[in-house]
C-alpha cells in the first residue's frame, strides 16, 4: 500500500539551545503576563510552604492543651486565598498561551504566503497546514505551563528542601537519596518523549497531505472508485500517527509517575528512619508529621519539574518543525515608494517586454527549460506564444512574474530588469491568468476584486460585460454575493476562466499574461473574448500562450518555441509560408493545409 508522500522540508532537528532561543522569541512578547503567572503560582506555593509549620504548630498546641482556633482560622484562610490567587494565574497562563499560538500562525501564515514558488512546488501543502494548526497547539504548554511549572517547580522544591534540612537533615539525606536515584532513571525517558511527539506530529503532516490530495481531484476519485484506496492512505498515516501518540503517551506515564513514585518510596524510608529517631526521642513526633507533610508537599513541585520538562520535549519537536518552515526561502517584502501591494492601481501605459539570452532551469541537477532565449515584444499589442507542450512558453510568464529567476541572462520590463522592479511594483502592472484559472472558495464578487479591491461598482458591472458574465450574475440566487464552492466546483470550466479573465481585466493592467485562457470556452464566448482582447491590446500589452491557434491567428505577432528554443517569429500567414512546425500545428486544427 503506498502511502502519503513524506514531507521535504528541512528536517533537521534544532539543538537544545537553539530551540530554548525560538521559544524565548515566542515567550518574549509576553513576558510581564507569564511573570505575572509565575507571581501568582509563586504565591499559592508559598501557601502551601507555610501549611506544614502550621500544622507543627497545631500539634504543639495539642500537646500542651492550648487552643488551635487561631491556627486552623489562618490556615483557611491560607488555603483559599491560595486557590484564588493561582486560579487568576493559571488564567493569565492560558490567555498568555492562546495569544502565543495567535501570534505564531499569524507568522507562520504571514511566511507561507509569501514563499518562492520552487519551495511551494516541493513542499506538500497539506504538511504545511498542519504546522499552521497542529503544530504550533502544541506552543500552548512549553510557552507557559513550561516555563512557570519548571520555575515554580524549583523555587517549591527548593524552598521544602530548606524547610526539610530546617527540620531535620538526617530525614532530609534520606529523601534526596530516594528522589535521586528514581529521577535519574525518569530523566532517561525524556528524550524518548521529544522523538515520538516529532514523529507523531509528522503523521500528522501525512493525513493533511492525504486528504488534500484526496480533496484535490474528488471528483477524479470517485469517477475512478478510488474512495476505499484512498481512505487506506489516510488510515495508514492515522495509523502512523496513533502509534508514534501511543509511544509519546507510554513515556510520559513513565516520566509522570516517576516522581509520585520516587516520593512514596521516599515516605516508606522517613516513616521507617523517622520512626526509629522518634522513638530514641532524637526528635519530637510534630518534626515527623510536618517532615512528611513536606514530603508530600513535594510531589507537586516535582511534578511540576517532571512536566515541565515533558511540555519542553513536545513543544521543542513543534518548535523544530516550525523552525523548518521558517527556514524556508521566501520572496522580498521590499517596496519602492509608492507602490501598494494588492492595491491594483495602474500606472498608465502598455510595457514592452525583452528576453537577453535567458537560461533556466530548475535545479543544477535537472536539464534546462530555457536556453539563450532572446526574443522582443513591444509595447501594446498581442504577441503569442505557441509551440508543442514542454516547449517553454508557460515558464517565460513565471519569469516575468519572477515566480522564478533566471539562470542566465536577463528579463527586461520597459527596459528595465526585473530584479530590480519591487515584486508589489511588478506584478501590479501585470493581469495574469494561469493555465488552470483558478478560483477560490468566496463570493463571486471576492473572486472578481482579488487583484483590485478598491475596485468600484461600475469597473465591475464594465468587465462582467465586457466577459459575459453579466448573465451568469443575473441567474445566481445571490448575485454577485453568491458562493463559488470549493475552487469554484459551483461553476463551469468556462465560467471558471471567464472569471480569471475578468479579474485579471479588472485591474487594469499594463501587461496582459492569458495562459491557455480560453481553453474550456465554447467557440461563442471564445469568438467574444477574442474581440475583447483584441480591444484590450489597442492600450495594453497582450502576451498570449496558445495551443488552440485559433484564438491568435489574429495576433500582431506569434513567436514559435520549440524545446526552451525560439524557433520562429511572424504572423500566422508568415509563419504558414515559412515554418514547418508551425505549419505542422495550425494544420492539425484545420488553420492551414496539411503540409
Amino acid at each position: 500500500m503506498n502511502t502519503a508522500s513524506a514531507p521535504t522540508t528541512d528536517e533537521t532537528s534544532l539543538s537544545a539551545r537553539e530551540t530554548v532561543k525560538a521559544l524565548c522569541a515566542y515567550v518574549r512578547p509576553h513576558r510581564w503576563a507569564v511573570a505575572l503567572g509565575l507571581l501568582c503560582a509563586l504565591v499559592g506555593a508559598a501557601g502551601g510552604l507555610l501549611q506544614p509549620l502550621a500544622t507543627k504548630a497545631l500539634v504543639d498546641r495539642l500537646a500542651t492543651g492550648e487552643t488551635i482556633a487561631g491556627i486552623l482560622i489562618a490556615l483557611t484562610v491560607l488555603v483559599v486565598l491560595g486557590t484564588a490567587v493561582e486560579a487568576f494565574g493559571a488564567y493569565v497562563l492560558e490567555r498568555t498561551a492562546e495569544s502565543v499560538i495567535l501570534a505564531a500562525r499569524r507568522t507562520l501564515v504571514g511566511r507561507l504566503l509569501r514563499l518562492r514558488i520552487a519551495e511551494w512546488e516541493r513542499i506538500p501543502p497539506g504538511d504545511l497546514m498542519s504546522r499552521v494548526t497542529s503544530d504550533t497547539t502544541l506552543l500552548r504548554a512549553v510557552s507557559t505551563q513550561a516555563v512557570v511549572s519548571a520555575a515554580t517547580g524549583a523555587v517549591a522544591f527548593v524552598a521544602a528542601i530548606v524547610m526539610m534540612a530546617f527540620l531535620d537533615v538526617v530525614l532530609l539525606g534520606v529523601t534526596l537519596g530516594v528522589v535521586v536515584l528514581v529521577g535519574g532513571a525518569a530523566a532517561l525517558v525524556m528524550p524518548r518523549i521529544a522523538q515520538a511527539t516529532e514523529r507523531s506530529q509528522e503523521a500528522v503532516g501525512e493525513i493533511s497531505i492525504a486528504l488534500e490530495r484526496a480533496f484535490g481531484a474528488f471528483r477524479t476519485v470517485k469517477a475512478s472508485g478510488a474512495e476505499e484506496r484512498e481512505a487506506a492512505r489516510v488510515e495508514a498515516a492515522a495509523q502512523r500517527a496513533w502509534r508514534h501518540g501511543v509511544n509519546s503517551a507510554k513515556w510520559e506515564s513513565v516520566a509522570g509517575s516517576a516522581d509520585e513514585l520516587g516520593v512514596q518510596l521516599a515516605f516508606l524510608a522517613v516513616l521507617g528512619v523517622g520512626g526509629a529517631r522518634v522513638a530514641s526521642g532524637e526528635i519530637p513526633v510534630s518534626t515527623l508529621i510536618a517532615f512528611l507533610l513536606y514530603l508530600f508537599y513535594l510531589i507537586e513541585p516535582v511534578s511540576k519539574l517532571v512536566d515541565a520538562v515533558s511540555h519542553y520535549q513536545e513543544g521543542a519537536a513543534a518548535i523544530s518543525r516550525i523552525a523548518q518552515v521558517e527556514r524556508l526561502s521566501t520572496e522580498p517584502t521590499a517596496r519602492h515608494k509608492g507602490a501598494r501591494l494588492g492595491a491594483g492601481e495602474a500606472v498608465p501605459g502598455a510595457v514592452s517586454v525583452r528576453l537577453e539570452d535567458v537560461s533556466f532551469r530548475h535545479r543544477p541537477e535537472l536539464p534546462y527549460i530555457h536556453q539563450q532565449v532572446s526574443l522582443q515584444i513591444p509595447a501594446a499589442g498581442m504577441t503569442a506564444l505557441v509551440g508543442p507542450s514542454g516547449a517553454g512558453k508557460s515558464t517565460v510568464f513565471a519569469l516575468i512574474e519572477r515566480f522564478y529567476e533566471a539562470t542566465g541572462g536577463r528579463v527586461l520590463i520597459d527596459g528595465k530588469d526585473v530584479r530590480d522592479w519591487s515584486l508589489s511594483e511588478l506584478r501590479s502592472a501585470i493581469g495574469y491568468v494561469e493555465q488552470d484559472a483558478p478560483v477560490l472558495a468566496g463570493t463571486l464578487r471576492e473572486n472578481l476584486v482579488l487583484a483590485a479591491p478598491d475596485a468600484t461598482d461600475d469597473a465591475i458591472r464594465d468587465v462582467l460585460a465586457r466577459t459575459k458574465l453579466d448573465t451568469l450574475v443575473d441567474r445566481l440566487p445571490h448575485g454577485l454575493d453568491t458562493q463559488v464552492g470549493h475552487r469554484g466546483s459551483k461553476l463551469s470550466g468556462g465560467e471558471r476562466q471567464r472569471i480569471a479573465i475578468a479579474r485579471a481585466l479588472l485591474r487594469k493592467p499594463r501587461l496582459l499574461l492569458l495562459d491557455e485562457a480560453t481553453s474550456q470556452l465554447d467557440a461563442v464566448n471564445e469568438l467574444a473574448l477574442r474581440d475583447v482582447i483584441a480591444d484590450v491590446a489597442r492600450e495594453t500589452t497582450v502576451l498570449v500562450v496558445a495551443h488552440r491557434l485559433s484564438t491568435v491567428t489574429r495576433a500582431d505577432r506569434i513567436i514559435v518555441m520549440d524545446a526552451g528554443r525560439v524557433r520562429a517569429v511572424g504572423t500566422h500567414e508568415e509563419l504558414v509560408a515559412q515554418d514547418r512546425l508551425y505549419t505542422q500545428l495550425a494544420a492539425t486544427q484545420f488553420l492551414a493545409p496539411t503540409p
